[in-house]
């Protein structure tokens, strides 16, 4: 009995010993993690840069291009209160003030260009944002991935090609002597010019819209549906739910955080509608239908060589389109979503 007392002695005193040593050893192995991240702190930006010199290489094009066509054009900002004249510059034109923007917001015609870029921005919100989601979720269903293949391919086409060419083929086909009217003539039925009719010319728009970029806006949300975990989909067709239960309880929230995020970049820029497709279309149905706030700065800008009243109103535009991408970030923050950043 006093040798089994003292042989259980000797085990828990061994047990103790190797507690200990895995203590040490877990402290050891947290302090070299830390002492390796505090290493990795004092490492000089010389070696960090002959480190990840193959990776700098590679995004010196990306941000020589951001720097040259999105950071030095803000200069040009400044003739917004100039009375800017292109043969003195901006460090010799005569300094305006706010004078442009009184001048901007006391003109009806800008006005007008900023209700038909709402209403223009307004119906491509609603009939075109919700097409991709859908072709996304048809794709995902079809099970032959060559027959998936082709119908991404005929969708994703038409967005390479140039608006003077979508709209030729629209003019083509609806047009005032396009096959719809042709049509219409055979049959002893009124004819009917789409392309030249002033109230639906935002339908008419919003269809070029979704016929050139519905597929191509596919794409991020058929990533989004391949990073959902399909053992949910087995479980829950192992409980019975049919396709419209797994789609509604598993596909959609799924895709939410994408979906809310596609949202908070529209309503970004929801200002910008289109600058070289409606400067395309603006003689056939007037400037009353097809101005919008780019082409305003255009004609009323650079088309009169009123440099800085078409830079004031393209200061104008982008900081409204800066508190609508802000307010809108918020508003996802308020239904549990990360949006576009968090603080």
């Amino acid at each position: 009995m006093a040798s089994t007392v003292a042989e259980q002695g000797e085990d828990e005193d061994e047990q103790d010993r190797r507690g200990e040593a895995a203590g040490d050893g877990g402290t050891a192995v947290s302090g070299t993690a830390a002492g390796g991240r505090a290493a990795e702190r004092r490492i000089s930006w010389r070696i960090r840069l002959r480190r990840d010199k193959s990776l700098i290489l590679m995004t010196l094009p990306a941000v020589a291009l951001l720097l040259v066509f999105n950071y030095l054009p803000m200069v040009g900002t400044i003739t917004a209160f100039q009375y800017y004249d292109p043969l003195d510059g901006i460090t010799n034109s005569e300094w305006a003030g706010l004078a442009n923007f009184r001048q901007l917001f006391g003109d009806p015609l800008f006005w007008h260009a900023m209700e038909n870029t709402l209403y223009i921005s307004a119906v491509q919100l609603v009939l075109f944002f919700p097409v991709p989601i859908l072709l996304a979720l048809l794709l995902n269903s079809v099970l032959n991935s060559r027959i998936r293949s082709l119908i991404q391919a005929i969708t994703f086409l038409p967005h390479f090609y140039s608006w003077v060419l979508v709209v030729t083929l629209f003019q083509q086909m609806i047009g005032g002597a396009g096959l719809l009217n042709q049509f219409l003539r055979e049959h002893n039925a009124g004819t009917w010019d789409f392309m030249t009719d002033p109230h639906t010319f935002s339908l008419l728009v919003t269809s070029q819209v979704v016929w050139k970029d519905a597929g191509w806006g596919i794409i991020v949300f058929l990533a989004a549906l391949s990073a959902i975990d399909q053992n949910l989909y087995e479980a829950a067709a192992a409980d019975g739910a049919g396709r419209w239960r797994r789609m509604w309880h598993i596909t959609l929230p799924g895709m939410r955080g994408v979906i809310v995020l596609m949202l908070v970049l529209r309503l970004g820029n929801a200002l910008s509608v289109g600058f070289e497709q409606l400067l395309i279309q603006r003689f056939a149905v007037g400037h009353d239908a097809a101005d919008v706030l780019d082409t305003f700065s255009f004609y009323y800008g650079i088309g009169t060589q009123n440099y800085s009243y078409g830079a004031a109103a393209g200061i104008f535009k982008s900081v409204i389109s800066l508190l609508l991408i802000w307010g809108a970030n918020k508003l996802a923050h308020r239904f549990g979503e990360d949006g576009l950043y968090r603080k």
